[in-house]
């Protein structure tokens, strides 16, 4: 299963989630940011590529909603409710993202 994570710069956040979860149990997972400071911008071609997209807040999933509804349409968007209060591989955060996405894949 593909998985893309979708945080605000892809900087603690998504790019932790994509650490974890990158060949977890076989799948592939990436990850991307929705402000166009992000280290990696979120594309349409990311957002066809996951099977699972999971946003880290509400406005996440808002963005990418208004920006490419089409490519969204027909794919599985999740909402982990994680602020960002998180450094990039964080303890705390990375059982977090365990706890919450597990259920998911």
């Amino acid at each position: 299963m593909h998985l893309l994570f979708l945080c605000s710069q892809n900087k603690r956040r998504s790019l932790t989630a994509e650490k974890i979860f990158n060949g977890y149990n076989g799948h592939k997972a990436y990850s991307a940011g929705t402000e166009s400071n992000s280290r990696v911008k979120v594309t349409s071609g990311l957002l066809g590529w996951a099977d699972i997209i999971f946003c880290m807040e509400k406005k996440h999933m808002r963005r990418i909603k208004e920006k490419y509804p089409d490519v969204i349409a027909h794919k599985k968007l999740i909402c982990l409710n994680i602020s960002d209060d998180y450094e990039y591989m964080d303890i705390e955060l990375q059982e977090l993202l365990m706890s919450c996405v597990q259920e998911y894949i």
